[in-house]
C-alpha cells in the first residue's frame, strides 16, 4: 500500500509538472500571440494616426496657404480701393476746377460784353459829337473865319484866321479830341492860352460846342492885342 501511495504521489507530481509545462507553454504561446497582435495593432494604429497627422499637417499647411492668399488678395483689394479713392478725389477736383473755369469764362464773357456795350455806346456818342461839330463847320467858317479839319486819331483841328488885325491870315490853332471816357479834350493850342483848361472844363460841363469855339476865338483875339 505504501508503494502504491508513493507511486500515486510520484505520478501526481509528474502529472502536475507536465500540466504546468503544458499550461505554461500554451500560456506563453498565447501571451506571445497577444503581444504580437498588440504590436501589430499598435503599429497599424501608429501608421494610421501618423498618416492622419500628416494629412492634417498638409491640411493645416493648405489652410495657412489659403489664408496667406486671402491676406494678399485683401491687401491688393485695399490698395486698389485706395487708388480708386484717389482717382475719384482727383476727378472731383478736376470737375470743381472745370466748373470754376466755366464760371470764370462766363464772368469774363459777361464783362467783355459789358465793356463792348460801353465802348459801342462811347463810340456812338463820339460819332454824334463829331457829326455835330461837322455840321456847324460851314457856319463857323463863314462867320468866324474858322477852318476845321479832321486829322489823325479822330481829332478836330480848328484854325482861326482874321484874329490879328496886323496879319489877318495868321493862323491860331486849337486841336480837340474825344478821350476814352467820351469827354472833349484839348490836345494842343497854338499860341497857348492860359484859360484853355477852364474852357475845356466848361465844354465838358455844358456840352455847348458853339460857345466853346466862340470863347476860344475871343481868347485868341484878346491875346493878339497883348
Amino acid at each position: 500500500a505504501e508503494d502504491e501511495v508513493t507511486l500515486f504521489e510520484r505520478d501526481m507530481k509528474e502529472f502536475w509538472i507536465q500540466f504546468k509545462i503544458s499550461y505554461g507553454t500554451e500560456q506563453n504561446n498565447q501571451t506571445s500571440a497577444l503581444r504580437d497582435l498588440c504590436k501589430e495593432t499598435i503599429e497599424a494604429l501608429s501608421e494610421k494616426w501618423s498618416k492622419k497627422l500628416k494629412e492634417e499637417d498638409l491640411m493645416i499647411d493648405k489652410i495657412q496657404e489659403y489664408n496667406n492668399e486671402i491676406l494678399e488678395q485683401s491687401k491688393y483689394v485695399a490698395e486698389k480701393e485706395e487708388q480708386l479713392t484717389e482717382i475719384k478725389s482727383k476727378l472731383n477736383q478736376e470737375e470743381e476746377q472745370q466748373k470754376n473755369l466755366t464760371d470764370s469764362i462766363g464772368d469774363l464773357k459777361e464783362e467783355v460784353m459789358k465793356k463792348m456795350e460801353i465802348k459801342s455806346s462811347k463810340n456812338k456818342a463820339a460819332k454824334e459829337k463829331v457829326e455835330q461839330v461837322s455840321k456847324i463847320t460851314t457856319l463857323f467858317k463863314e462867320h468866324l473865319g474858322l477852318e476845321m479839319r479832321r486829322i489823325h486819331g479822330e481829332q478836330l483841328q480848328f484854325i482861326f484866321r482874321h484874329i490879328d488885325h496886323k496879319d489877318p491870315d495868321k493862323p491860331y490853332v486849337c486841336t480837340l479830341s474825344i478821350n476814352e471816357q467820351g469827354d472833349y479834350e484839348v490836345t494842343s493850342c497854338t499860341p497857348p492860352l492860359d484859360c484853355i483848361a477852364e474852357l475845356q472844363l466848361k465844354l465838358r460841363e455844358t456840352n455847348n460846342f458853339s460857345a466853346f469855339v466862340a470863347n476860344i476865338r475871343k481868347a485868341f483875339t484878346a491875346l493878339s492885342y497883348k
